[in-house]
């Protein structure tokens, strides 16, 4: 399974403890000095919207979010556009954004807002790609776990199925026993 399109989802560490709102300038302030790799274009302030995106930091090749799907917070990171290399690379270069992302915006709000060492999703945006199907579980999970092995520096993971239906996207839940570091690998 070629896992493209990775959305990574690193979950706000207990309640979320900042009004979202203010995150809207932040990310407008990271737009007008291109603060982060690629193109970004805009924000998208959706939290009217009920377990929704947020607030959205728009950009070309991808995008971030203080994201409230799912009801749950968390700092997301939804690449849009095809990379070249293995799995792995997508799945470290999908976690190395979204930690970067999370860090910078620990560091905007100190003592606020922190992100969990403990807990994070991927999913792959793309149905055609890797459908949410046990046996797309038991396939993309030897893979997973050796990716998790080399980024997180132990084996103490446990990677369970986001979602079980079917029609969802595929995704993978990450928890692990002791924290790891955002910066990993």
């Amino acid at each position: 399974m070629e896992l493209q399109y990775l959305v990574a989802k690193i979950y706000v560490e207990g309640d979320l403890k900042i009004d979202p709102a203010s995150v809207v300038n932040v990310f407008h302030r990271w737009v007008a000095s291109q603060s982060l790799p690629g193109m970004l274009v805009d924000v998208a302030e959706l939290l009217h919207v009920p377990a929704g995106p947020g607030v959205i930091l728009v950009g070309v090749e991808a995008d971030y979010a203080l994201d409230y799907t799912g009801h749950r917070w968390g700092l997301l990171y939804r690449r849009k556009s095809p990379l070249a290399g293995t799995n792995t690379d997508r799945l470290g270069q999908a976690l190395r954004s979204a930690a970067h992302v999370a860090q910078l915006l620990e560091a905007e709000f100190p003592g606020q807002l922190k992100f969990s060492r403990r807990e994070f999703s991927v999913v792959v945006n793309d149905r055609v790609l890797a459908q949410n199907t046990p046996e797309a579980f038991a396939a993309a999970k030897p893979e997973l776990d050796a990716f998790l092995k080399s980024w997180t520096g132990r084996g103490d993971s446990t990677l369970a199925p986001l979602d079980t239906d079917r029609r969802r996207r595929f995704g993978v839940l990450v928890k692990t026993s002791s924290p790891f570091e955002l910066t990993a690998n």
